[in-house]
């Protein structure tokens, strides 16, 4: 793992031989490609978790909707190859990528929101994607060389669970990422986050902070808040590494009735709206 991570080889290196670097003049299309798009990205958030289940999709796309509707230019990039969930999540599902050219045209879908899933390039909405290591990279890469995105305040990309292909491949290609963990507050979720934080340290990517997510339950009738799976252990991780805490978000039926309907943040609750603004809040202040 800490030769995969290695950034040593490039201190001693005089970036004639290795195509993929930024320093090479013989720096290859799809690497320029690349580079060229990063450039017009101001800031580059890869959302993970270390387990499935936690949630991360949705807090990718409640974020990526909040900074769009505060009027930030807003990329969001599904790279959940195997599980992709963010067009189903943004009202996309049936939808197909265009193509303009020689470059993949991403869904808008709002004047500042635009975004790519591997489900746009699914004949079939049920069709799976089975890939192994090498075509994931490839298409990973083609999300950001091929594709004609708009000049970006943020780029929010939606890993897939755990610390492989996918994010491995991000972190690789984006030298400048910086990490947003989503837990729950079981002791199982939590274990797996440490593994997250561990996959961050080697490869020397900074961590935004933690978000806890399915973090109580407000009742719709009563307004009690039940703790279902405990509460605090994503602010205890947080505290014990010295990260930022960005905040708890509550479970909330109408969010997930409002994406089943390709809606999110419609009619969700106060309590959900409010601790997704003050995370919001917390991500653009970061970058103040």
């Amino acid at each position: 793992m800490r030769e995969v991570f290695s950034m040593s080889e490039c201190d001693h290196c005089d970036h004639s031989h290795c195509s993929g670097c930024e320093s090479n003049p013989k720096q290859n299309p799809q690497d320029a490609a690349i580079a060229d798009f990063l450039a017009h990205v101001k800031h580059k958030i890869v959302v993970m978790s270390g387990k499935g289940g936690v949630g991360k999709s949705t807090v990718s796309v409640d974020l990526a909707l909040i900074l769009s509707q505060r009027g930030y230019h807003v990329g969001l990039m599904d790279v959940d190859l195997h599980g992709p969930s963010v067009a189903g999540m943004l009202g996309f599902m049936d939808k197909h990528v265009q193509v303009e050219g020689e470059k993949l045209i991403p869904f808008r879908y709002s004047d500042h929101l635009e975004f790519l899933s591997a489900q746009g390039f699914l004949a079939q909405q049920d069709d799976a994607l089975i890939w192994r290591g090498p075509l994931k990279v490839g298409a990973i890469r083609q999300f950001m060389s091929d594709t004609k995105w708009d000049p970006l305040d943020y780029l929010i990309i939606d890993c897939p669970p755990g610390t492989g292909d996918e994010p491995l491949t991000v972190v690789q290609t984006i030298k400048d990422a910086e990490a947003i963990i989503v837990t729950t507050p079981q002791k199982v979720a939590l274990a797996d986050v440490r593994k997250s934080l561990s996959f961050c340290q080697l490869g020397h990517i900074p961590v935004r902070g933690i978000i806890e997510n399915m973090s109580g339950f407000v009742c719709p009738h009563c307004g009690q808040e039940v703790d279902i799976f405990k509460a605090g252990g994503g602010k205890a991780l947080a505290e014990e590494k010295g990260l930022p805490f960005l905040g708890r978000i509550p479970i909330d039926p109408q969010v997930v009735a409002a994406e089943d309907e390709g809606n999110p943040l419609e009619n969700i609750s106060e309590a959900s709206r409010k601790a997704l603004d003050a995370i919001v809040d917390k991500v653009v202040e970061q970058d103040k």
